[in-house]
């Protein structure tokens, strides 16, 4: 049964967005090219967005059971991770060039769900994609995001099978992370005294 429904705008950094159930948040190591989300850690899910750098409709449902499938609006099929609860209410932060931006609206009050009946700490988060305009690009490309949570033991992601191409846009995005960190670690000659 639905418990709770939140609607609002988000303005897109250039690299999608992080969800869930903290806010200790950094770059993930690993992006889902292919996907349309994946884990960032256990408790955040990282979405990748049509649009860059532009709006994006983002529809929250809190559920207490599972909902049935959405059928209309055009979604892109549905994609299902699993996230554990480390804080109670939600969190939304955008991925710019570098930076993490906190993005849950300042009017919109937090949202939390209601405890799991066998007191796990555990959610299932179901994703259902539209655009308008499916071509990659900065502006406005009618992107609508409807995010559904409730309380569920972890099981195993659904998402659609991945290309090659996503295979080594995903080792090359990774490989690009494990030297960021190299790039900026300077090392100093030591002083005689």
């Amino acid at each position: 049964m639905l418990v709770r429904t939140s609607s609002f705008t988000v303005d897109l950094g250039e690299n999608g967005y992080l969800i869930g159930f903290t806010d200790d948040y950094e770059y993930p190591a690993e992006m889902p090219f292919g996907w349309r989300c994946g884990p960032a850690t256990d408790a955040n899910a990282v979405v990748l967005t049509t649009t860059d750098t532009g709006p994006l409709q983002i529809t929250i449902e809190v559920h207490d059971t599972p909902p049935a499938p959405e059928t209309g609006d055009g979604w892109e099929p549905a994609e299902e991770i699993s996230l554990r609860t480390d804080l109670p209410a939600l969190h939304l932060a955008t991925l710019e060039s570098g930076d993490i931006t906190d993005a849950w609206p300042d009017e919109e009050p937090p949202l939390t769900l209601p405890p799991a009946p066998d007191g796990s700490d555990w959610v299932r988060m179901r994703l259902y994609c539209h655009t308008d305009d499916p071509e990659p690009g900065i502006g406005d490309h009618g992107e609508h995001h409807l995010i559904q949570l409730w309380p569920a033991a972890p099981t195993r992601p659904v998402h659609p099978d991945i290309t090659e191409e996503d295979r080594q846009a995903r080792a090359e995005y990774a490989a690009d992370q494990a030297l960021a960190a190299d790039d900026y670690t300077l090392t100093y000659p030591t002083q005689p005294k």
